[in-house]
């Protein structure tokens, strides 16, 4: 079996996962706490607070949503091409967080508002950081690791650059 064979199965369970938690997530907040006040998990520090944002990170960009779609689709159509080429298993789980809590974010705005103009739902609040959900927490672990993995931070799991298997 290829690395790539070993590799890409690994990518697209670490985006199914992250996904499935995304919108499993959002799909309770919204049941749970739409139109309620925050629920206090640790008073002046983590609160679940149902919000939705139209934009980017931090609530950038709200007027024009279609960058953040088209960005999403871009990002996620050269993960899936990056999925057939050798790498290691950090690279394997960082691009799979990433392609999995990018399509959770776009699956909000495709079914939450017309065209992919949509609103995400947002609702982890840390007090001190804006509202966030399941999927930035996966982009943002899956950029971290990708810097790390990029960096050459791997160990004994570095793909040959051919590979004869």
């Amino acid at each position: 079996m290829t690395a790539v064979a070993r590799r890409a199965p690994l990518l697209f369970a670490v985006a199914a996962a992250a996904l499935v938690l995304d919108q499993a997530t959002k799909a309770w907040v919204v049941a749970s706490l739409e139109g309620r006040p925050p629920l206090r998990l640790i008073p002046g520090v983590l609160s679940l607070n149902y919000t939705t944002n139209s934009g980017g990170a931090f609530g950038l960009g709200r007027s024009a949503p279609w960058i953040f779609a088209g960005a999403t689709i871009v990002v996620s159509t050269v993960i899936v091409l990056a999925s057939r080429r050798p790498m290691t298993r950090t690279m394997a789980v960082a691009l799979g967080l990433i392609l999995g809590g990018a399509i959770g974010n776009l699956a909000d705005r495709a079914l939450n508002g017309p065209g992919l103009r949509g609103q995400v739902t947002d609702f982890i609040d840390l007090q001190i950081w804006p509202v966030f959900n399941v999927a930035d927490s996966a982009i943002v672990i899956g950029a971290l690791l990708l810097a790390f993995a990029s960096l050459g931070g791997e160990g004994s799991d570095e793909v040959p650059a051919s590979d004869p298997s």
